[in-house]
C-alpha cells in the first residue's frame, strides 16, 4: 500500500499547494489534524506561513502535539517541517514569548544587518536562493547547490548542535536552511513553491518514508 503523508491543518501554511505538488510527483497525501489520520500516517508534514507565537498557539489548540510528541520522537515518524513549520522545532524564538516544541536545540533569530556583508541586502529574505550542503543525506539526492528555492522570511534558526544543519544559504550571512536529526527534517524555504527542485525535496523525502516503513 502507498504510503500517506498528512499534512497539518492548523491555520497556518499553504496546505493546498503542498497537497498538489506531493500528488503530482505521485505521492499520496492528505490535509488533516485528526489525531486518528497522524496516528495511520507513513508521514507528516507541519507547514507553516506567519509568526511563531501564533503558530505555535494554533498548533496547541489543534490538539495534536501529544499524538505528534508520541509518534515522532518515540516512534520515529519521518517529520518534515516547512518555513515556520521548521522554526516551532526549536525551542524559542525573539519573534515572540512562547515556548517552541524544542525537539531541536537551539532558537529563531532575527537577521542582523549589523553582520551583513552587503548593507543594501534587504529584510525579508525573499525571492529565489540557492543551498550549499553541510554533509549528505537522502533528501539532497539530485540536487547541487546551484538547485534554487524560494524564501519568505524574516527569521533564521540558530543550531545549537552542528550537526544539525544539513544545509545553508547566504543572506548577507550563511545561515542554517536545511536541518535534520534523525527522522526530524526541516527546511527553510518553501519547497511548494520551488518548482522542480522543491519538486525533488517531496520526491527525495517520500523514498525516505518509503524506506523507514520498510526497514
Amino acid at each position: 500500500m502507498e504510503e500517506l503523508i498528512v499534512i497539518l491543518d492548523y491555520g497556518m501554511g499553504n496546505t493546498g499547494s503542498m497537497l498538489n505538488m506531493i500528488s503530482y510527483v505521485g505521492g499520496n497525501a492528505m490535509i488533516s489534524k485528526d489525531p486518528e489520520d497522524i496516528y495511520l500516517a507513513d508521514a507528516v508534514i507541519l507547514p507553516g506561513v506567519g509568526a511563531f507565537d501564533n503558530g505555535i498557539s494554533k498548533l496547541s489548540t489543534s490538539g495534536v502535539i501529544e499524538i505528534l510528541r508520541k509518534r515522532v520522537l518515540q516512534q520515529k515518524l519521518p517529520f518534515l517541517g516547512v518555513c515556520l513549520g521548521m522554526q516551532l522545532l526549536f525551542e524559542k524564538s525573539e519573534e515572540g514569548t512562547e515556548r517552541g516544541l524544542g525537539w531541536l536545540k537551539g532558537e529563531v533569530v532575527r537577521f542582523s544587518n549589523g553582520e551583513f556583508s552587503n548593507p543594501s541586502i534587504k529584510i525579508p529574505h525573499m525571492g529565489w536562493n540557492t543551498i550549499n550542503h553541510e554533509r549528505d543525506n537522502a533528501l539532497l539526492c539530485g540536487l547541487d547547490d546551484n538547485s534554487r528555492f524560494y524564501f519568505v522570511h524574516s527569521y533564521h534558526v540558530s543550531c545549537v548542535e552542528g550537526s544539525d544543519i544539513l544545509a545553508t544559504t547566504a543572506h548577507g550571512y550563511s545561515f542554517p536552511s536545511i536541518v535534520q536529526r534523525e527522522n526530524i527534517i526541516g527546511v527553510q524555504f518553501h519547497p511548494e513553491k520551488s518548482h522542480s527542485f522543491g519538486m525533488q525535496i517531496f520526491r527525495n523525502f517520500m523514498e525516505i518514508v518509503r524506506c523507514s516503513k520498510h526497514e
